[in-house]
C-alpha cells in the first residue's frame, strides 16, 4: 500500500503541477493555477498519514517506510526548485516573460549553484531522518526499527558524497572555453528580472497582464472608422 500510495503522489504532483501552469498561464486564471500549485504539499501530508496507519495496524517497519519518508524529503527539498524552473518557462512560452536563465557551468558560479542544489539535498535529508526517528519512537518495542535506523545512516551517507562532489566544483572550478562566456551569470548580474520563477520576474507575475508593456494599445474599430 505504502508504494502505491508513493506513485499516486508522484504522478498527482506532476498533475497538479501541468493543471496549475495550465490555468495559470493558458487559461489566465492565476488564482486558481496557483490555488492548485498550493494543493501539491496536501500529497505528502496525505502519504504520511497512510504511512503512520500502516505502522500503526502492525506493519512491520521495511524499506518501504524508509522509501516514503525519503520521498517526502526530497519533495521537501526540491519540490519548490523544481516547480519555479518549470514555472520560469511556462511563463516564457505562454506568458510573455523573458526566457529563464540558464545555470552557470563554468567556474565558481558553477560551484555556487551546484551548493545552493546540495542545499536542498540537506533539507531533503533532515526532513527524511525526522520522519524516520519518529516513526522508530512511535513503533517503540513493538517491532524491529534497525531498517528505519538503517536509512537515516545511508540518507545521509548519499548527501555526504553528493557534498564532496559540489566541493570538487569549488576546488576544481570548471574553466570556460577559450572565448566563450558565461551568458547565463553576465544576464542574471545585467538584469536580475530575467531570473525564472514567480517571485523574480517583477512585472510578469501576472500572466494575464505580461508583455503589455511593450504591445502597441489596441485601437476601437469605431475609432479608426
Amino acid at each position: 500500500m505504502i508504494v502505491t500510495m508513493i506513485v499516486v503522489c508522484e504522478v498527482g504532483f506532476w498533475v497538479l503541477l501541468a493543471a496549475g501552469l495550465t490555468a495559470r498561464y493558458v487559461l489566465r486564471m492565476p488564482r486558481l493555477g496557483m490555488g492548485l500549485l498550493l494543493c501539491e504539499p496536501l500529497l505528502e501530508v496525505l502519504l504520511l498519514v497512510v504511512t503512520a496507519i500502516d505502522l500503526k495496524s502492525g506493519a512491520e517497519p521495511a524499506w518501504r517506510h524508509g522509501l516514503a519518508a525519503i520521498y517526502i524529503g526530497y519533495t521537501v527539498g526540491h519540490g519548490h526548485r523544481t516547480v519555479k524552473w518549470l514555472d520560469g518557462h511556462a511563463a516564457h512560452r505562454f506568458g510573455g516573460a523573458p526566457p529563464p536563465v540558464r545555470p552557470p557551468r563554468y567556474g565558481m558560479g558553477r560551484a555556487r549553484h551546484e551548493a545552493q542544489i546540495w542545499l536542498g539535498s540537506v533539507v531533503a535529508a533532515a526532513v527524511a531522518a525526522a520522519l524516520l526517528l519518529a516513526a522508530v519512537w512511535y513503533v517503540g518495542d513493538a517491532g524491529d526499527t534497525s531498517k528505519l535506523e538503517a536509512t537515516i545512516g545511508g540518507v545521509w551517507r548519499i548527501v555526504g558524497i553528493h557534498g564532496l562532489i559540489v566541493l570538487s566544483y569549488a576546488v576544481w572550478p570548471k574553466k570556460a572555453p577559450e572565448g566563450a562566456s558565461d551568458a547565463s551569470e553576465a544576464t542574471a548580474a545585467r538584469d536580475p528580472e530575467h531570473a525564472p520563477g514567480l517571485a523574480a520576474r517583477g512585472a510578469h507575475r501576472d500572466a494575464g497582464s505580461a508583455g503589455e508593456g511593450t504591445r502597441p494599445p489596441r485601437r476601437d474599430p469605431e475609432d479608426a472608422a
